[in-house]
């Protein structure tokens, strides 16, 4: 018969509660060990990303732009006249000097005129001889008006002299001293007028000389314009260098003043160099500069700055100091680099993709062991074109990320396959 063993039964309740405890325990500390963990880094490959180290020592901030090759010589070709293309000479691309004839033009109005001015400027002419030969001959007859008064004045003073001489000695009445003195004075009078009629002859001569001459030389101006204007019809280039634009075609009617052509010196380049407006607070003249024209790089200084802004860019000269490469001409496109400022002792790093000027941003901080990178706060200062300069966050030989990594903004590290 089976006999009662309540001891057993307590023993088996009691070891149950046991192994219950202890499950609901183990639970309870995997509930609390799993909810501690940290949700997994997302994988990254390590080739797409690009990892820079910081490091410490001299930087050299540079600002970059785009821009052209720019002739400091340009003359723009215009017609002087009105007129028809007549002829073209030479075209675009074509070398040039100041007296090559680029185009031809045709008005005979303008032809008309210039010898109209021609015929003129003869007649005045020769009106300007013929005064001064009349003239001449009033005034050589005054000449002689006045040399014959002076002769009749030596000689009466001549009888005056010795008449008296002989009234002294009682040999003439006093009335005959009385008339050669009168005579005398007479004379003296003519002779008077005379000299002065001769001045006012001469400076009467001078001046209507000098009218007809000013006549005479206003017509030479006018006939030099309409000669110079009909010159004008075989237009030239006016400068040595290259003729650049030049869209004309026979037959074409061209107003006066309108343009006909651009002609520039290929020898002589600056550099200008477009600048985003944000950039460009620190660039002053004077500043080094190098400019990449894809065929070599010349080295030049800044000239000029373009004190307005247009399209959100700075427009900066940068006048060459270094010999231009072949392929060098007007119009290439070129990347210009100029040279801010040279920092001798800082901390640095590359330039991330997100990073700016004087801003604080989170970057991905790799560990030791280069697998996982944590987001820390960095405090940026100056900025260079490829480099900026680490305020605080970063120590040298510190690895960051600096590609784009707004995609895992939710997450505050990530791992490096």
């Amino acid at each position: 018969m089976d006999i009662a063993r309540p001891d057993l039964a307590k023993k088996k309740r009691r070891k149950m509660t046991l192994y219950v405890g202890i499950g609901v325990a183990a639970m309870v500390i995997a509930t609390i060990a799993i909810s501690s963990l940290k949700p997994a880094a997302p994988a990254i490959d390590r080739n797409l990303v690009w990892v820079d180290t910081v490091k410490r020592g001299p930087m050299v901030r540079q600002v970059r732009g785009i821009g052209s090759l720019v002739p400091e010589n340009i003359r723009i070709v215009t017609s002087r006249s009105a007129g028809r293309v007549d002829r073209i000479v030479l075209r675009a691309g074509a070398p040039v000097t100041p007296d090559s004839i680029i185009v031809e033009l045709a008005n005979p109005d303008v032809i008309q005129a210039a010898e109209a001015a021609d015929s003129q400027l003869q007649a005045a002419e020769a009106e300007f001889t013929n005064l001064n030969v009349r003239l001449g001959s009033d005034l050589l007859a005054m000449e002689s008006e006045l040399a014959r008064a002076k002769s009749e004045y030596e000689t009466s003073k001549l009888q005056a002299e010795v008449t008296e001489e002989l009234f002294k000695d009682g040999l003439v009445s006093g009335l005959e001293r009385r008339r050669t003195q009168v005579a005398a004075e007479d004379s003296a009078t003519r002779h008077e007028i005379a000299k002065k009629r001769y001045a006012f002859t001469q400076e009467s001569m001078q001046l209507q000389l000098a009218v007809k001459q000013a006549e005479v030389n206003r017509q030479r101006a006018q006939t030099q314009l309409r000669r110079e204007e009909c010159d004008a019809l075989k237009v030239r280039a006016g400068l040595t260098g290259v003729l650049q634009t030049m869209a004309l075609e026979v037959g074409e009617q061209i107003a006066n003043g309108g343009v006909l052509a651009r002609v520039a010196d290929p020898t002589s380049l600056k550099a200008q160099v477009r600048i985003a407006e944000t950039q460009a607070k620190d660039i002053v003249p004077g500043q080094l500069a190098s400019i990449d024209t894809r065929n070599g790089i010349v080295e030049g200084r800044v000239a000029r700055i373009d004190p307005s802004v247009q399209n959100g860019t700075v427009t900066v000269d940068v006048a060459l100091t270094g010999t231009l490469p072949k392929g060098a001409r007007p119009d290439l496109s070129i990347d210009g680099t100029i040279e801010l400022e040279r920092l001798p002792d800082v901390i640095f790093v590359g330039r991330p993709a997100f990073g700016q000027e004087h801003s604080t941003v989170g970057v991905f901080k790799l560990e030791s062991d280069g697998d996982i990178a944590h987001r820390s706060p960095v405090k940026f200062g100056r900025a260079s074109v490829n480099t900026i300069e680490v305020l605080d966050g970063l120590q040298p030989g510190d690895r960051v990320i600096l590609s784009d990594m707004s995609q895992h903004d939710s997450t505050d590290r990530v791992r490096l396959n």
